[in-house]
């Protein structure tokens, strides 16, 4: 129900986009989140967006650098991340909320897309 791509390989300082594509039914009323997990370390959240597009949540580790936007037409979400760093490698996760706010916690979610791998090199 959910598709995440745009992962891939940067230096560090560079830009990516993710998308994850999640179906109306699913999401239209509901908040989305992306998280994001680093080998041998706990899934962490990263940003959320609430259904409307117009409150968003980000991480202290992120803020300032992603962005979180939401295509409602389209029921897409969007990670758009900047000055990349070493430490933002992990696998991303997209994630449908249960309520149309959004949530910092991984129970406030109840689909799951198949994670993306990001990939900075120092």
């Amino acid at each position: 129900q959910l598709q995440a791509s745009g992962g891939g390989l940067v230096q560090a300082g560079g830009s990516l986009r993710l998308s994850c594509a999640a179906s109306k039914r699913t999401s239209s009323n509901n908040a989305m989140g992306w998280f994001r997990q680093a080998p041998g370390k706990e899934r962490e959240f990263v940003a959320a967006i609430s259904w409307n597009g117009g409150n968003t949540i980000y991480a202290d580790s992120v803020k300032g650098r992603f962005t979180i936007s939401r295509d409602y037409a389209k029921s897409t979400v969007y990670l758009q991340m900047d000055s990349l760093k070493f430490e933002d490698t992990a696998v991303y996760y997209c994630a449908v909320g249960l309520r149309p706010v959004p949530s910092l916690k991984s129970d406030g979610y109840i689909y799951w897309g198949q994670g993306t791998q990001v990939t900075v090199s120092s």
